[in-house]
């Protein structure tokens, strides 16, 4: 069996670490992972696709891993479209015209927008929850209090103590985060062992708590993506081929993924996968493969009906 091999490439914003296998492939997937999770995620994910021949890349996404920003003068930014700009500029430094985009969490919402503003460089999508791209806007309506209930950490994080408490409880407050969110995953806590050194990024902490305070209104943006941001505000149309995963067991907050089904105009497909939480490529590896594999065929299937 292929092992990824680490590598890095230098973007506008970032130096970005990557794991990658089958490099001369002429089809590529690229597997994007959440907060706060990092590429080990995909490792039982990618040995399926690239079994299949397929060029396969892991990025680590800002404040994660071995990526850091290329000068101190940039904004430790973790707003959407930073996220999505940096996937962009990552198919632009390897010279990716088009690739398969799949992710849950962060990383779903990176390739959600993408596949929404840029569907020329997007063959297809698997999106973890359906629609992930954050309707800021509306961002102050409250939702059902039960619901709340499982966002404590985002509130958590709109204040300076919270802030600390990521800083100083890091593994713990995210350990806990990861069993919350993943309550059927037995091996939760022994899978967060070899993720927990991705967390200790020297960015994690400024790109977290921007994120989760940008969304909510209560932290500026970068200016360098206010262009996104302000498209984004029109809840664009997603295109492109799309499965949508639908995680049963997922312990934070409530799927709309079903009801998001009007936001997709291209080919659609919508899948349940029972008994399983948040981090659905570790969780259910081969029903994440299987949903890549599908929505490359899919899109075959689509472009030779054009």
């Amino acid at each position: 069996m292929v092992q990824p091999a680490l590598h890095s490439v230098r973007t506008p914003s970032l130096s970005i670490s990557y794991e990658s296998v089958n490099d001369d492939a002429e089809t590529t997937v690229v597997l994007l992972h959440g907060f706060p999770y990092d590429v080990r995620a995909y490792d039982e994910v990618v040995p399926i696709l690239a079994k299949r021949g397929l060029r396969v890349i892991v990025p680590y996404l800002r404040g994660f891993g071995q990526t850091r920003f290329a000068s101190s003068a940039i904004v430790r930014s973790g707003q959407q479209a930073a996220l999505a700009q940096d996937l962009i500029d990552l198919l632009d430094a390897l010279g990716i015209e088009k690739a398969v985009v799949a992710g849950y969490d962060w990383g779903g919402r990176a390739a959600c927008i993408a596949s929404a503003l840029f569907p020329e460089r997007i063959i297809g999508l698997v999106s973890v929850d359906g629609y992930n791209i954050q309707n800021i806007a509306s961002a102050h309506q409250p939702a059902p209090p039960e619901e709340e209930a499982t966002y404590w950490y985002q509130y958590y994080f709109q204040t300076q103590r919270g802030r600390y408490g990521l800083e100083q409880n890091r593994d713990e407050l995210c350990q806990l985060l990861w069993r919350n969110w993943s309550p059927t995953w037995e091996q939760a806590e022994t899978a967060f062992l070899r993720t927990s050194p991705s967390l200790h990024n020297p960015d994690f902490v400024d790109v977290v708590i921007h994120s989760y305070r940008h969304r909510y209104g209560a932290a500026d943006g970068d200016p360098h993506y206010q262009e996104l941001e302000d498209r984004l505000l029109t809840q664009p149309q997603i295109t492109v081929p799309t499965i949508v995963l639908d995680c049963a067991a997922d312990g934070v907050g409530v799927s709309y993924a079903e009801a998001d089904s009007a936001k997709f105009e291209g080919p659609y497909e919508f899948r349940t996968l029972d008994g399983i939480g948040h981090n659905a490529p570790q969780e259910s590896p081969n029903d994440f493969a299987r949903a890549a594999l599908d929505v490359l065929d899919m899109a075959r299937i689509h472009a030779s009906e054009d």
